[in-house]
């Protein structure tokens, strides 16, 4: 069983323009709530025991709201693991290595929102490596998981410009087991900023036949634009945080 949980709360947040100006977009409250408590207590009550943070830009913001909540949470702080010169996705998690403590964990971005119930679906430690997926007819906004014929991931085409067979995208939920460090230690960084991206690592992993893909049953949140706050906010209101 999983226990421990990797949260991505380092970035910037630069689409949500003048809403971080002045902290993470993990901040920006929802309905009176830092929207990362809204995620925060839906992993809790999902089961998992350990949440570790990984924060970066404007730390002190999330470092003091973590003081405040009820339950126990583990900051780790990407710049002072890892540097400030590297960027990308993979790197809060290659930040987080020592807190995992050798055990598969449940891996996501402080940026998006899931049921409690597909939280508690992913809580697989089989060997295997997952990611969750939906179904989205524009799927070309987003990567895209092209599945064998086992259900397997065969790789991740980032945002393709043609029909690549699947309409399943990537919505930033994994459950990683310790060989997805090597797999980041693997990544170079890609133009034009030079950052190191997570499913890349992923992908290295879904060609030897080691990541299964997970529909969500519920919903998957994305808040990346000012215009996912109200979003986020009528829906929390009509449906409540489950």
């Amino acid at each position: 069983m999983i226990r421990t949980v990797i949260i991505s709360a380092a970035g910037k947040g630069t689409r949500m323009k003048e809403l971080a100006k002045d902290k993470p977009k993990h901040m920006i409250e929802v309905n009176g709530k830092p929207f990362l408590w809204h995620l925060l207590e839906n992993l809790r009550t999902a089961g998992y025991e350990k949440i570790v943070v990984v924060v970066g830009h404007l730390s002190q913001h999330i470092e003091e709201f973590v003081r405040t909540y009820p339950h126990p949470i583990t900051i780790v702080n990407q710049f002072a693991v890892m540097g400030e010169d590297k960027y990308g996705t993979a790197i809060p998690v290659m930040a987080a290595r020592e807190a995992t403590n050798g055990h598969a964990f449940l891996a996501l971005y402080g940026d998006n929102l899931y049921s409690v119930r597909d939280l508690k679906a992913m809580n697989h430690d089989d060997g295997n490596c997952y990611v969750g997926a939906l179904h989205r007819d524009d799927y070309q906004k987003y990567g895209v998981l092209i599945p064998d014929a086992e259900g397997k991931l065969k790789e991740i085409i980032e945002k393709p410009d043609h029909d690549v067979g699947s309409k399943l995208i990537n919505t930033g939920l994994f459950v990683f087991t310790p060989e997805i460090f090597g797999a980041c230690n693997n990544v170079t960084p890609t133009p034009p900023k030079n950052e190191f991206y997570l499913t890349d690592a992923v992908t290295e992993l879904a060609r030897v036949g080691k990541v299964r893909i997970q529909t969500i049953q519920d919903y998957w949140k994305d808040f990346g634009s000012p215009d996912d706050v109200g979003t986020v906010s009528r829906f929390l209101q009509e449906h409540g945080n489950r």
